[in-house]
């Protein structure tokens, strides 16, 4: 479709290094943390920023995941997508987790894009029977967006959170695999 942007899935590369490291270390209130389970980000002072050359360091010495994907738009890194088996190992159970860092992407179905070719992706890749995504009650774009790409929510746990003085739903969907 022209003029839709390219949307892919792909492995980190080294050209990442920046903008992931810039979202995850370097910004000081990122507005995505305040969506992507904001309970649990702890304030960062600016003497515990990680080093733009210890970050990079550490992560090119580590192997890349295939559990982890940088998500892309026209090749360049705007979030990542991840993945985790639930044990016991091959139940066929995987959990995933999607972050789109600048709110500049937001509001435009990138992250719906993002969380269908990951579902898909995961399906053909593992032994995946079931997919799930945990979210809470306040993030109502993430819920939406799991639920156009075939998610059911399969468990609510009532305040089990508090954020911004406030007790919030712990929101479990799930999409089964066909």
């Amino acid at each position: 479709m022209p003029g839709t942007p390219d949307l892919t899935l792909r492995e980190r590369h080294p050209d990442d290094l920046p903008i992931l490291w810039r979202w995850t270390h370097a910004e000081p209130d990122p507005e995505w943390q305040r969506w992507d389970a904001p309970y649990f980000h702890a304030v960062r002072k600016e003497a515990e920023v990680l080093p733009f050359e210890t970050y990079r360091d550490q992560t090119l010495d580590r192997p890349v995941s295939r559990n982890v994907r940088v998500i892309a738009l026209d090749g360049v890194c705007i979030g990542q997508v991840s993945r985790a088996e639930e044990a016991p190992a091959g139940g066929g159970w995987w959990d995933l987790g999607l972050l789109i860092f600048d709110p500049g992407h937001w509001g435009a179905g990138l992250g719906t894009r993002a969380l269908d070719l990951w579902a898909a992706a995961t399906f053909a890749e593992t032994d995946a029977h079931v997919l799930t995504l945990t979210t809470w009650g306040g993030n109502e774009r993430m819920i939406r967006a799991a639920a156009r790409v075939g998610f059911h929510e399969c468990a609510r746990i009532p305040q089990a959170r508090a954020w911004a003085g406030q007790r919030w739903d712990s929101v479990k969907l799930a999409r089964l695999r066909g």
